[in-house]
């Protein structure tokens, strides 16, 4: 008679437990990893705060034959909700935050494709979002897309979200990352925003060391000063459309307007999504006189000011190879 009445105490608490009202609190994330134990996943809502008393959580779950179903994934959900609604947002998937992350210098072929496996968009949806008119408008982004203005970070988005609000979260990001000191060193510059983001994607595609974006941009700003083609590689490679590890002359002369060897000045549009630093070195060019770089295999790239100096740089590198 005791022992029957201590459990109807038990099951009387868990039923109150798991029937807990809606909070009104922030919501919190919690991580269940891949192939993470019931146990470890109660823990880690107890140490969220979602839930309390994590072991009896574990009972009122293995009564009601739902621990084993849970999905792992990053979680958005409300402390206070109750072990019955948590236990279905953990085995129906509801409350998931789908995590992407962008890294810089990526383009859209790579960009699109990741945030429609993202969020389960398909690709007409992805492609019509990324070429949004008034999304542009906003940016002033003459361009037909938002290259170069999808920021990279890491980003969550809960179920559901559509394509166009999740390009608009990441044009937002653009939106903070831009500092609005570099407007005044752009029209120093002579150039417009959309120029900068332009040069700075070429920047991001070509620095390997953080200190060299600064004297990359300073290439780049003394040729188009002297009206010198940029002949910048990672142009043509978006201009052939897919990755080759070596340039040869028969892919220069690929006819696009992204072929900075072929076009003078700036191509049109950024070329994929720089970081903060590298739009920071598009307007703001290190001081010196260089004209011309090389890569050496190790990463760094070699400066010289004169096409003959440049030559003598190469065959160097070229005999150390």
């Amino acid at each position: 008679m005791h022992w029957r009445c201590r459990s109807g105490s038990l099951i009387a608490a868990l039923a109150a437990a798991a029937c807990v009202g809606s909070s009104h609190q922030e919501p919190v994330r919690v991580v269940i990893p891949t192939g993470a134990t019931f146990r470890s996943a109660a823990l880690a809502l107890a140490d969220s705060h979602v839930i309390a008393w994590p072991t009896f959580f574990r009972v009122y779950a293995s009564m009601s034959h739902r621990d084993r179903a849970i999905r792992p994934g990053t979680y958005l959900l409300y402390p206070g909700i109750g072990w019955s609604a948590t236990l279905e947002a953990l085995t129906h998937g509801r409350g998931l935050l789908h995590v992407m992350t962008i890294p810089e210098g990526w383009d859209l072929t790579e960009i699109a494709p990741l945030l429609g496996r993202t969020i389960g968009a398909d690709s007409d949806s992805v492609a019509a979002a990324v070429r949004d008119s008034t999304l542009r408008r906003a940016l002033a982004d003459p361009a037909a897309t938002l290259e170069g203005y999808l920021f990279p970070a890491t980003y969550s988005f809960p179920d559901g979200t559509p394509p166009r609000v999740a390009v608009a979260l990441m044009t937002h990001e653009f939106e903070r990352a831009w500092n609005p000191a570099w407007n005044a060193r752009c029209e120093a510059l002579g150039f417009s925003r959309h120029d900068a983001v332009t040069l700075a994607s070429i920047i991001e595609k070509e620095a390997r060391l953080p200190e060299e974006r600064a004297v990359i941009s300073a290439v780049y700003h003394n040729r188009l000063r002297l009206h010198m083609p940029l002949q910048a590689d990672p142009t043509v490679q978006y201009a052939l459309g897919h990755h080759v590890e070596r340039m040869y002359y028969r892919d220069l002369a690929v006819e696009s307007p992204y072929n900075t060897y072929k076009h003078p000045g700036l191509p049109p549009g950024p070329i994929g999504s720089p970081g903060a630093a590298s739009l920071e070195a598009a307007v703001t060019p290190a001081d010196v006189p260089y004209l011309f770089f090389v890569a050496a295999p190790d990463g760094h790239h070699e400066f010289r000011t004169t096409l003959a100096e440049h030559d003598q740089a190469k065959n160097a590198i070229r005999g150390h190879r």
